[in-house]
């Protein structure tokens, strides 16, 4: 949602938003990416709950859970999704979330009120059930300049990775393997598959230890405020660098911290990182 619905009022607040902190960036020992937003830029599917409904009602006419029809189904997934999205909001507040797990997200958001047996089996399925849902939710296309960026980063010797909150991490690995991005990367840490969630600071260090470098040596780039400028700054990174995407600047609520640098898209993240000082230059 917007934090002022004058017109005006979104010009200054986006021009208070990108305010800048006023360190200075060093080149960093690995660049950390989010996923949507930054690595990719996706666009919602038409038609996918209709078509996610339909598969769950299959399963559970197979089943023999005959007491829910494909529209129900649809209106309880729909109603899962609107609910998840308002709890991933408040837990952008929090200095250490957990993340929404598999289960709770099929059994508590969109089964809560089933019949026992309608329940207890997409709960059983909830993990392929996320997948499906991440699959049919989206599209995603790899964002300008991304494939420059990785290949430059590699020609300086900077690893790469992804730390991005996700519902369904595998979505997420199928898209940078089919499209080759995942040879470039070396690491992906998805919060459904480590059990917290950005802005908690463990999503990043996650990451720097497995590639053995401190957070003060590392560089954050995420596409918003509340989740990705403030878990860059909790964790401790060297560079907390915002990448513009469709969604940065509609704000839940008021976000102390800003970015050191904001950029376009990776063509411009490949510029902020071939001209960054080295080390104690």
């Amino acid at each position: 949602m917007s934090l002022d619905p004058n017109p005006r009022g979104d010009l200054d607040r986006r021009s208070d938003l990108n305010r800048l902190s006023d360190r200075t960036m060093r080149r960093p020992r690995a660049l950390l990416l989010d996923f949507g937003g930054v690595l990719v830029e996706t666009s919602r599917r038409p038609g996918w709950s209709a078509a996610l409904a339909k598969e769950v009602h299959a399963l559970l006419s197979r089943a023999g859970c005959h007491d829910l029809d494909a529209a129900a189904v649809e209106t309880d997934i729909k109603a899962g999704a609107a609910a998840d999205k308002c709890w991933k909001d408040a837990m952008s507040r929090p200095y250490a979330p957990p993340e929404m797990t598999h289960t709770a997200f099929w059994g508590d958001y969109v089964a809560a009120d089933w019949p026992a047996p309608a329940r207890q089996l997409v709960v059983a399925h909830a993990t392929p059930l996320c997948k499906r849902m991440g699959e049919l939710r989206q599209d995603r296309a790899t964002r300008p300049g991304i494939p420059e960026l990785l290949d430059g980063a590699a020609a300086l010797g900077v690893p790469c990775g992804i730390v991005s909150n996700a519902l369904s991490g595998a979505v997420h690995r199928d898209y940078t393997e089919a499209t080759g991005l995942a040879w470039k990367l070396a690491i992906e840490v998805y919060s459904d598959e480590v059990g917290v969630r950005k802005p908690n600071p463990e999503m990043i260090w996650i990451a720097t230890r497995a590639l053995g470098v401190e957070p003060e040596d590392a560089w954050y780039v995420g596409d918003n405020f509340d989740r990705d400028v403030v878990c860059g700054h909790r964790a401790g990174v060297g560079g907390n660098v915002l990448m513009v995407a469709k969604g940065t600047y509609d704000v839940p609520y008021e976000v102390r911290y800003r970015p050191d640098a904001v950029v376009d898209d990776g063509h411009g993240l490949l510029d902020l990182l071939t001209t960054a000082a080295e080390g104690d230059e």
